[in-house]
């Protein structure tokens, strides 16, 4: 008999939901970095482990919404979590429960979905403040487990694991065995770039850069990709090309060897900077994006 279900992994942004979903699967499908609102879209994780096949749905961090792109991603975590058969509720084990943990909770105890609490970065504190953690949480929900864990280093994902088997259902598998997500190719080769330019630049501009692949030739030993990156102002260009170009060409290094590493062919990449002001609040230019209901 195989056992399935839907579960959501949610929380505040930068509590490392992506690094969670990451260590899940023992492959990486979703980018991570240290700065939040990293995570745009819904993404789907898939794990075949014997009988069982878990469907992770890693969601953007819940924030109050600034732009026409933050309404977006909140759309995305309520249209996520509203048809689940449980959630992860990811929680960072240095700081107090807020506004965001107790909606969470909140909308998941209506709709009678099961939660796991997983205290991540318990590396990050000592044993004291992880109690408090726990004793904190565990005044708001009943949850079926609360696993402290160090998502990074791999510490407490197996119990994370094992304790959600336990809330599947009988039922057959939605995914073949070894399907590991369902983003295509071309979403993923973008989010990789969009990691690389998080990974370079500093804090603002990120957030204000989309990548969209406007050319995606597949051989059986080569891979060519045309990518756009989009910015919201001209000064932004400059920095992300840099100096002779020389940014641009370290993000397209940094992502190229990660395609490959990922696709297993060699990946000829071509990478072109473009100027459209306040997209993130252009809802035609957010559904040209790709950020769109579908």
């Amino acid at each position: 008999m195989t056992k399935t279900g839907f579960i959501a992994i949610v929380g505040r942004p930068n509590v490392g939901k992506s690094t969670l979903l990451n260590a899940l699967l023992g492959e990486k499908v979703a980018i991570v970095s240290n700065k939040p609102q990293t995570t745009r879209n819904r993404i789907t994780g898939i794990l075949t482990d014997e009988e069982n096949q878990f469907v992770f749905l890693d969601t953007p961090g819940m924030l109050k919404p600034k732009n026409k792109l933050g309404d977006y991603m909140v759309k995305t975590i309520s249209s996520t979590m509203g048809d689940v058969d449980a959630a992860i509720l990811v929680v960072d084990a240095a700081k107090p429960v807020s506004d965001i943990e107790k909606t969470l909770i909140e909308r998941l105890k209506k709709q009678k979905a099961p939660i796991i609490l997983a205290i991540n970065k318990t590396d990050t504190v000592n044993g004291a403040k992880v109690a408090e953690c726990i004793i904190a949480y565990s005044e708001l929900a009943d949850f079926e487990a609360v696993i402290p864990m160090a998502a990074i280093k791999g510490e407490g994902v197996k119990i994370v694991t094992d304790e959600a088997a336990k809330l599947l259902h009988d039922g057959d598998w939605f995914f073949p065995e070894d399907m590991i997500t369902d983003q295509p190719e071309r979403a993923l080769a973008a989010e990789i770039i969009r990691e690389k330019l998080l990974r370079t630049l500093n804090d603002e501009i990120p957030h204000g850069t989309a990548v969209v692949i406007e050319a995606f030739e597949e051989k059986p030993t080569l891979i060519k990709i045309r990518a756009e990156i989009y910015c919201e102002k001209d000064s932004h260009k400059g920095i992300i090309i840099g100096k002779g170009g020389a940014e641009l060409k370290k993000v397209g290094t940094w992502a190229r060897e990660d395609m490959e590493a990922f696709f297993g062919v060699q990946v000829h990449l071509d990478l072109w900077v473009r100027v459209k002001e306040n997209w993130r609040d252009n809802a035609s230019l957010l559904n040209s994006f790709g950020f769109n209901d579908d």
